[in-house]
């Protein structure tokens, strides 16, 4: 076949592009009802998002290579759900008011050290078996927490009991399918029972010292505690309740610590060891000189 002669009214110029300039997507189209259109629009604003950040990362380091080696960069901050958040009008940081509400407080002498704390821990009735390891990972994380059986007996009946025996907490556990899944924690008087304040907490996610491999043992030491993220009028208050289940003063030698870290309203709980890095320096070099 002969091959066909170009147009006479083309000949000298340059052949346009007639395709559509891509448009860029200045939203996530989550917005979209369609979801095949969305899903194709997701992957385009997904690429167009790391050209942009690829454009940045490279003029990043053409200005770092223009300054040369004696000049420090600032490296570009990741954005995080902290960092970004609104600040809360309810966040004290150094409020003369309330540090004067917490001298005087309910929980001011278990700061203070001059009332030991003594927890009694109980379950719903008839708890399952998996509840009881789960009660001794407590025990080990609490020094003065002692378990007694629920049996028949109403909660009103157990605070009286509680009281009546010196108990400063009452901690009630429940459960779903044979999982922890709440734990009501209340603040307990000397004769009266109840007094308060009683808070409630979802237990989710929990690891027991069983399911760890090559665990460290704990000891019978009072650990140090570590309270975190609690910023605000009712986190002050959250942590000073949960604080009050400890004596506060640790022994040091133990090397253990209760960390409470407060973080878009969930608590996170770690039970630590630690060891100093200095002895394991020493002994490496008295191997060395050994050898």
């Amino acid at each position: 076949m002969a091959k066909k002669k170009p147009d006479a009214s083309l000949k000298g110029k340059k052949p346009v592009n007639t395709a559509k300039k891509a448009t860029k997507i200045t939203r996530n189209p989550g917005h979209i009802a369609n979801r095949l259109k969305r899903s194709e629009m997701y992957g385009k604003y997904l690429q167009q998002k790391g050209q942009e950040k690829k454009k940045k990362r490279i003029q990043r380091a053409k200005e770092a290579e223009a300054l040369g080696d004696d000049e420090k960069v600032e490296k570009a901050k990741p954005k995080t759900l902290d960092n970004t958040r609104e600040v809360d009008p309810t966040m004290v940081l150094h409020d003369e008011e309330v540090a004067a509400d917490e001298a005087e407080d309910e929980f001011a002498s278990y700061f203070e050290s001059a009332t030991p704390p003594k927890v009694l821990v109980t379950t719903r009735p008839r708890p399952s078996q998996k509840l009881f390891y789960f009660i001794a990972d407590l025990q080990k994380l609490i020094p003065a927490l002692h378990f007694y059986p629920r049996k028949g007996f109403s909660l009103k009946e157990i605070c009286q009991f509680a009281a009546n025996r010196q108990f400063t907490h009452l901690m009630v556990l429940s459960e779903n399918s044979k999982h922890c899944n709440g734990m009501t924690i209340s603040h307990l008087g000397s004769e009266t029972g109840l007094v308060g304040p009683t808070a409630f907490f979802k237990v989710s996610n929990v690891v027991t010292s069983q399911s760890i491999p090559n665990h460290g043992a704990s000891t019978n030491h009072i650990p140090e505690l570590n309270l975190h993220g609690f910023a605000t009028r009712l986190g002050h208050r959250v942590g000073r309740l949960l604080g009050s289940l400890f004596p506060h003063d640790a022994e040091l030698q133990g090397r253990q610590v209760i960390t409470f870290h407060n973080q878009r309203d969930y608590i996170f709980v770690r039970h630590h060891r630690y060891v100093f890095e200095e002895k394991k320096l020493k002994q490496q070099k008295k191997k060395s000189e050994e050898e």
